[in-house]
This record gives structure tokens, C-alpha cells and sequence, in this order.
């Protein structure tokens, strides 16, 4: 006999596939579903579907965006990028206030063990935003772990031939961390102190 009726099961089932969803959590979910309204529950489904619909990728950075060009690739600086690993990292580094120039999201790092080669990842891309000129430094902000720091060094040597400044957080940050869960007067100083590559 099933512990759970059909409903209930697909919905922890569901929720389970998140990241960092256990069973346990995802049982907590669906009962928290099960016991809404019938307006909250469609309001939850209406805000997932719209976010599905709604968020693409910029066309220039590569961050979530309603657009085809997010708000920050239309407003600020483009002669500084900062590249970054996933989207939730420029909601991290925009939290601080500091920075002002704009992003370069690889949705990725070099992880050969797992089969992430250059080719997987958004190099190609940012190697064709600074051909197009206009752009003195690039501030790579990746994880400082090991896929991190390899990925970082690539890039930096693929950008040694070019006139373009590359710098790296400062060491502020510990090593094996993530900058989402790094707190913010740490992650300022790391922007604010980071260095030539």
C-alpha cells in the first residue's frame, strides 16, 4: 500500500527534485499546498508558470531578464564586466551597492570530471564582447574553489594577447565557498580590494 495518495505523492515528488529538498522538506511543502486556499494554490501556480514564461537570458550578459537587454546591460558601465558563475551571483555582488560597471554570467565553470569543457560555458561569448572594444577590465568573480580558480585562470589566459585589465576578487573570500553565502562586508571587501590577474 502507498504511504501517500497519488495527489500528494507527485506533489513531494516534485518539490524533491529542487535543490537542497529532501523528502522530508518536500512532505512539508505539499501539505503546506494542500492546506491553501484555492486562490493561494492558483496564485502559486500562476507565479510559476509567469516566471517560466516571463525570464529569459539577457542577450548581452547573459543574467535573468523580462528583456531581450537587461536594466543593467542598458545602464551602466560596459568598459568594466564582471564574470560571474550563475545569476544569483549578480543578485550577491548588486546587494552591495559598490559596483558599477556591468556582468558576464557563464551559467558554468570548466569541470572536466563532470565533462564542462570551454565549449559548455559563455568564454565564447565574453571573448567576443571585448573584440568588440570598449572594454578595460575584466573582474573575474568566480567561486574560489577549484573549479573556480581553473576557469578563472583560462579565461585571464585567453585575454593575456588583449589590452584588457583582468583583476580577481581579493582573497577575502574563503576558499571552497560560494559567493551567495558569503556575507556582504566580506564580499565588498573583496570587490573593492580585488587584483591583476
Amino acid at each position: 500500500m502507498e504511504v501517500f495518495i497519488e495527489p500528494i505523492g507527485r506533489l513531494i515528488n516534485e518539490f524533491s527534485k529542487l535543490p537542497g529538498v529532501g523528502k522530508k522538506t518536500a512532505q512539508r511543502y505539499a501539505y503546506k499546498i494542500i492546506n491553501m486556499s484555492e486562490q493561494e494554490a492558483r496564485d502559486f501556480a500562476d507565479a510559476i508558470v509567469g516566471a517560466k514564461h516571463k525570464v529569459r537570458f539577457c542577450k548581452i550578459c547573459g543574467n535573468f531578464s523580462e528583456e531581450d537587454t537587461c536594466e543593467i546591460c542598458k545602464q551602466r558601465d560596459p568598459s568594466v564586466i564582471c564574470v560571474v558563475k550563475e545569476p544569483k551571483d549578480v543578485i550577491a555582488l548588486e546587494k552591495l551597492h559598490e559596483y558599477k560597471g556591468v556582468y558576464h554570467v557563464l551559467h558554468g565553470v570548466l569541470d572536466p570530471m563532470n565533462g564542462v569543457s570551454a565549449n559548455d560555458i559563455r568564454i565564447h561569448e565574453l571573448l567576443l564582447r571585448v573584440q568588440e572594444g570598449n572594454v578595460k577590465e575584466i573582474i573575474m568573480a568566480t567561486n574560489p574553489d577549484v573549479e573556480g580558480e581553473a576557469t578563472a585562470m583560462y579565461i585571464a589566459k585567453l585575454l593575456k594577447a588583449s589590452d584588457v585589465k583582468v583583476t580577481r576578487l581579493s582573497r577575502g573570500i574563503p576558499i571552497g565557498s560560494e559567493l551567495e553565502y558569503t556575507d556582504e562586508v566580506t564580499l565588498a571587501r573583496a570587490l573593492i580590494e580585488r587584483k591583476e590577474m
